[in-house]
């Protein structure tokens, strides 16, 4: 049976270049393409593909949520991270949504390959520049202290905040996320209330820093 992969990078030539290296193999298959977050969870849930390939830095739903989301609703599904940076916020925010690979960008084709059968068969992959940097976040730990988005906003709340730091208004994430614009001003509200912000400015600088969105 082949293995089913779905393909997710807002960059046309990324795909078009992982495309064309799976192509080749007779027991891969690409079987869908997103240029956003939010239509890779589509995709991933219609699809049911074995292994998704997905940027971090993709608009809509960054990479870290929609692996988040892909892996709760997909049963088996295996994700593959790829970014271009090895940060280890990054890394770290992409294993704990349940991962199971993060490769950079100018991997070479046999790595790709190989991080594919390895998450496959169940184990996890790693670029040798990610491994030293996992390994030191594990010695160092972040300090239980730092504000950090993914410990202080719900799953909810940090998808609205990547919306909001990419220009959309109110009413446009309420039509995206099917709620009310009173809904969505209750996030804005009670995500200003819990990191202690003054003004939606700090908001949206807060949401750059945390790499919400690549903005």
């Amino acid at each position: 049976m082949k293995v089913k992969i779905l393909l997710a990078d807002d960059h046309q030539i990324v795909r078009e270049g992982l495309n064309s290296i799976l192509s080749k193999r007779p027991d891969m298959q690409v079987v869908g393409e997103a240029e956003d977050g939010r239509t890779a969870v589509r995709l991933a849930r219609e699809l049911a593909p074995h292994v998704v390939i997905i940027d971090i830095g993709m608009p809509e739903l960054n990479g870290i949520e929609a692996t988040r989301q892909i892996v709760a609703e997909v049963p088996g599904v295996k994700v593959i991270a790829l970014s271009m940076h090895s940060d280890k916020r990054f890394v770290s925010g992409m294993l704990k949504a349940g991962a199971s690979g993060f490769l950079l960008k100018y991997c070479a084709s046999e790595e790709l390959i190989r991080a594919i059968q390895t998450v496959r068969a169940n184990r996890v992959y790693l670029s040798p520049e990610i491994t030293g940097i996992v390994v030191e976040d594990y010695k160092q730990k972040l300090e239980e202290d730092e504000a950090s988005a993914y410990k202080i906003l719900s799953p909810r709340e940090r998808e609205v905040l990547q919306l909001l730091a990419e220009g959309k208004t109110t009413r446009q994430i309420a039509e995206a996320l099917h709620v009310t614009v009173k809904t969505i001003e209750v996030h804005r509200k009670q995500m200003m209330d819990k990191l202690g912000l003054g003004s939606f400015a700090d908001l949206i600088k807060f949401a750059i820093r945390e790499g919400l969105t690549s903005v």
